[in-house]
């Protein structure tokens, strides 16, 4: 079974699985699907807890002993498998073999950071989404990010405006660790209550966060004045200009060929599919696809050839103002 994070405790209150796999790269929502797990757990008896980190040379052997043993006073245990990359062949093979025989006296949590559409597919995986619960755990964004500001404020007795949660939002995006610390300073400065937008301003430092894939899904989806702040971000972290360029012209040459092959009457989907294009860039692929021009494409991705010349030196100019260019033409095209 795969769930949201903000199924989970629904999903614990019914009953616990036998094996938990948490796939991600957020980490503070991961710890706190783990930490949620772990205590309704420990309140059902699993009282002991064993952690197991796979690092060079670790010994699946003793992951597998270790479900296969008996304690001694006949505890139940959990036993807590971090990873930090996908499992390897040998990995792999070990929790298939686990995950065939679940032991009832164990329930496993796997955290790993976020499993590709054919890692999910894996025979392990696979395995774990039929005894157990898959979550996916994904950045959030937009409304999701807002909504879960309001609700860890209301936690601790803090009522902001939309206006003022839109603000943090802007803030801490792309950095939950960091806004759950601003919310305890909100807190902390102002007590519970109603927190004006001004505080807020006053309070709140910009930590946001972002990456060459926040910048493209904003730019095919539109939103223009998030797609020049999030480039002003990786600017002001010290991103080369040639990632940020490589990301942009890779996902403007997929939309040329989604705009051909469509328009030739193939199936949208199809498309989407042989290109390897899923989940959320699905959706704004499909979207940007229908509210571009493909000539307005086209002329972005020569406009790009003119950004890389001028980003390797070979033409004067200002690489970050060119790809401000791109993006602006891509995200404001109607």
């Amino acid at each position: 079974m795969r769930l949201r994070t903000d199924q989970l405790v629904e999903a614990l209150d019914r009953g616990l699985a036998p094996v938990y796999v948490l796939s991600g790269d957020e980490p503070l929502q991961l710890g706190e699907a783990a930490d949620a797990i772990r205590m309704v757990a420990r309140d059902r008896g699993y009282g002991l807890r064993e952690l197991f980190h796979v690092e060079p040379g670790f010994s699946w052997n003793t992951f597998l002993e270790a479900g296969d043993s008996v304690p001694l006073f006949g505890d139940r245990r959990i036993l807590d498998l971090r990873l930090n990359a996908k499992p390897d062949k040998e990995g792999a093979a070990a929790l298939l073999r686990y995950l065939d025989r679940p032991p009832a006296d164990a329930i496993l949590i796997v955290i790993l950071p976020r499993l590709s559409r054919d890692e999910l597919n894996t025979a392990w995986a696979r395995a774990a989404d039929r005894v157990g619960v898959i979550v996916q755990v994904w950045p959030l964004q937009g409304r999701e990010l807002v909504a879960w500001l309001d609700r860890r404020m209301n936690r601790l007795g803090l009522l902001a405006d939309q206006s003022g949660l839109r603000l943090l939002a802007a803030r801490v995006e792309g950095n939950l660790l960091a806004a759950a610390q601003e919310i305890e300073k909100l807190h902390i400065l102002y007590g519970a209550g109603r927190i004006e937008d001004e505080q807020i301003l006053a309070a709140v430092c910009d930590c946001a966060r972002y990456d060459v894939f926040d910048l493209t899904t904003a730019m095919l989806e539109g939103h223009t004045l998030r797609t020049l702040r999030i480039l002003c971000g990786l600017e002001g972290e010290g991103v080369a200009p040639p990632v940020v360029l490589w990301a942009i012209t890779r996902e403007l040459r997929s939309l040329a060929v989604v705009q051909r092959d469509t328009t030739r009457g193939l199936p949208m989907d199809g498309v989407l599919a042989r290109l390897r294009i899923f989940d959320k860039r699905k959706e704004a692929f499909a979207r940007a696809a229908k509210r571009l021009d493909r000539d307005g494409v086209l002329d972005a991705i020569r406009l790009c050839c003119r950004v890389d010349r001028v980003a390797k030196g070979l033409e004067p100019g200002n690489p970050w103002l060119g790809l401000s260019d791109v993006c602006l033409r891509i995200a404001t095209s109607h």
